[in-house]
C-alpha cells in the first residue's frame, strides 16, 4: 500500500492528511481517490498541484507504486 499525504488546502478539502491506499500506479491511485471523492480527485490533478513520489517531484502519473511508496500531493505555492 502506498502512503498518501495531503498538504494545505488539499488536506482540508479531504478531511484527512494521511492514508494508506493500494494502487499500482499514480493514475490508479488518483482514480481510486476520485471514486470516493470526485471533487478531491479533480483537485489532485488541478493546476499548480505537484506530486512527489518518494520525496521527488514527478509529472509521470503512470509511475509505478510499490508497497513502501510515499506519494505527497502539494498544493500550489505562492510567494514573493
Amino acid at each position: 500500500m502506498a502512503r498518501v499525504l495531503l498538504f494545505g488546502p488539499l488536506a482540508d478539502q479531504a478531511g484527512w492528511r494521511e492514508r494508506d491506499i493500494a494502487a499500482d500506479t499514480l493514475n490508479a491511485l488518483i482514480d481510486q481517490i476520485s471514486q470516493t471523492d470526485a471533487a478531491l480527485g479533480a483537485s489532485l490533478i488541478g493546476p499548480g498541484v505537484q506530486v512527489a513520489l518518494n520525496q521527488a517531484i514527478t509529472r509521470d502519473l503512470s509511475a509505478g507504486l510499490g508497497p513502501t511508496s510515499e506519494v505527497a500531493f502539494l498544493p500550489p505555492m505562492s510567494g514573493g
